[in-house]
């Protein structure tokens, strides 16, 4: 369907925009800067900070007729309003004049600023939002540079904490209302409302039932540092930090992300906006996903019977027990686009079965889908598996008692808490490879150190069978190795072949041409690529109807 479009004039220069967006969207959409603190695109207009006061005028038309009024040249006439007009709360029209660079607009933009720095803390240096902060970016480009304020400040609530995880500082409150129109909205509860009156007036708690798993999204949504988060508060300065854009591990929903380093050092993680994903939120449990790859949890070194050894040796003994014969090799959802390519072409040449475990929990109808893996569609679309897999590995426990699997590869997953016992582990030589220690690594006769997700680059399919890229965020511990490194090493050794590593995008260029459904997928945009998921009609996928997702029937 053809998107309608309308012609306005901004600052003297023609456009064509979307027709029904604001004026406010439809001047970013060319690229005019308007600025605001109250509008969010996700949230209901409430219009209540005017700084994105502009001037608007439409074509005059005749009282007495209604015909439209027309210059000499045939152009209509423009009749201004009297007053300036908030942009967030208009919407544009045919022929709409705009004007957002007049004295009187920057007069307005200066009076609102003057307005709220009346009562506005002077405390940029100590403020955990500068660097970020909206009305410090604003007062520096449109402010008066100066205040006529001479009076005391008003004093209000500071630190007050708000269900463990998000500290309020009410004085730095510019009433905006998006924390209450968020939780209003989003959230369905109440837990930010306004207090008092007129100058007095403060933002503060509804009780103590004020929790929510998406309450840190309003920490995002504060254009100031009236909220800030508990945990990366006072931990670094935001421009000593790089970020990289990511994808959410925590489920299926494929929540875009921004994740902020210094050194190899994780500092957060935040959402990052997709229209067709996840908007610009994201549940707080998804902000934590690092914390499970800190150093004390990390499989560090490479082991052969629980002893230390060098990486190239444990790959060599990992290709020479391989060779034995009767491999399994257990994948899973975690596991890159790419990665799961070149595990099913190591299947198919060592006559190895594919073993996955699927990881289901409560869905949440948001952003936490009931599918806690972020790329099980993955293993479809690779030919892995072709049915949604069981929570226990029971078939192969049953395999390796029956003796027909000697050898089990396995990456990442504690094959101990999918059903296998101390018994198969003597009974199979089990390869362990995975970024962190379980009791898996404990038993295994040989483990490897992979790399996270945040260590490597990589494709994910989300529930909505959107393929989508994640960039790397910090480099990965020096033991490591890289899994595609490692498959190809394996494939090289067993299938006795030479040939290079591949790089991922080399990977990515092989599936796009071998795959048919991936073959505009070897160039994937921050929005990624929605892919033809009718081959996969008939699996029962557990995830329920949420954000910008209706399962299929």
């Amino acid at each position: 369907m053809e998107t309608q479009q309308v012609k306005i004039n901004v600052n003297g220069a023609d456009y064509l925009v979307k027709a029904g967006q604001s004026v406010l969207e439809a001047c970013r959409s060319v690229g005019v800067e308007i600025p605001f603190f109250c509008y969010h695109p996700n949230l209901k207009v409430a219009g209540s900070c005017r700084m994105c006061l502009v001037t608007i005028g439409l074509p005059a038309r005749d009282r007495a007729t209604g015909e439209m009024l027309k210059k000499s040249d045939g152009s209509p006439e423009i009749a201004f309003m009297p007053k300036p007009a908030i942009a967030c709360g208009t919407n544009v029209a045919e022929n709409m004049h705009i004007i957002t660079d007049s004295d009187a607009v920057k007069s307005c933009r200066e009076s609102v600023l003057e307005f709220l720095l009346l009562n506005h803390p002077l405390d940029c240096p100590i403020c955990d939002k500068a660097g970020e902060c909206k009305l410090q970016e604003y007062a520096n480009r449109y402010g008066a540079g100066e205040s006529r304020y001479i009076e005391s400040k008003n004093v209000k609530p500071k630190k007050v904490e708000v269900a463990g995880k998000i500290i309020l500082d009410s004085e730095r409150c510019i009433e905006c209302s998006r924390c209450i129109r968020f939780c209003n909205e989003f959230i369905g509860k109440s837990v930010f409302g306004f207090t008092k009156r007129g100058s007095k007036t403060e933002i503060a708690v509804y009780g103590d039932d004020n929790d929510s798993n998406y309450l840190l999204n309003v920490v995002d949504g504060c254009p100031v540092g009236a909220l800030t988060e508990k945990a990366f508060r006072f931990k670094m300065r935001t421009w000593f930090l790089k970020t990289a854009k990511s994808i959410c591990a925590e489920s299926s929903a494929g929540v875009n992300t921004r994740v902020w380093s210094r050194g190899d050092r994780i500092y957060r993680i935040t959402p990052r906006r997709n229209d067709s994903v996840n908007d610009v939120f994201m549940s707080d449990s998804g902000r934590y996903m690092h914390e499970r790859f800190r150093p004390e949890n990390r499989l560090k070194i490479p082991r052969i019977d629980s002893s230390p050894c060098d990486l190239s040796y444990a790959v060599d003994r990992a290709v020479e027990i391989s060779k034995l014969g009767g491999l399994a090799i257990v994948a899973n959802g975690w596991q890159t686009l790419e990665e799961q390519f070149m595990i099913a072409a190591l299947a198919r040449e060592c006559s190895a079965k594919v073993h996955m475990a699927s990881h289901v929990a409560e869905d949440d109808g948001k952003l936490v889908s009931a599918d806690r893996t972020p790329n099980m569609r993955g293993a479809f679309v690779t030919g892995l598996i072709s049915e949604y897999p069981e929570p226990a590995l029971d078939a192969l426990a049953r395999e390796i008692r029956a003796g027909g699997v000697k050898t089990v590869l396995c990456f990442r997953e504690d094959l101990k808490a999918l059903g296998l016992d101390s018994k198969d582990f003597k009974s199979a030589n089990v390869i362990y490879c995975g970024a962190l220690e379980n009791r898996t690594s404990e038993s295994a006769k040989i483990c490897i150190p992979l790399r996270s997700e945040f260590e490597k680059d990589g494709l994910w399919i989300n529930r909505q069978f959107r393929v989508q890229k994640f960039e790397r965020a910090v480099n990965p511990p020096a033991d490591s190795v890289d899994e595609i490194e490692l498959l190809s090493a394996l494939m090289r050794k067993i299938a006795n072949e030479s040939f290079k590593t591949p790089t991922v995008r080399e990977v990515r260029e092989l599936m796009a041409s071998r795959i048919a459904v991936l073959k505009d997928c070897a160039d994937v945009g921050d929005s990624g690529v929605l892919i033809d998921s009718s081959e996969f009609a008939g699996v029962k996928f557990p995830e329920e109807a949420a954000l910008h997702f209706e399962p299929s029937k």
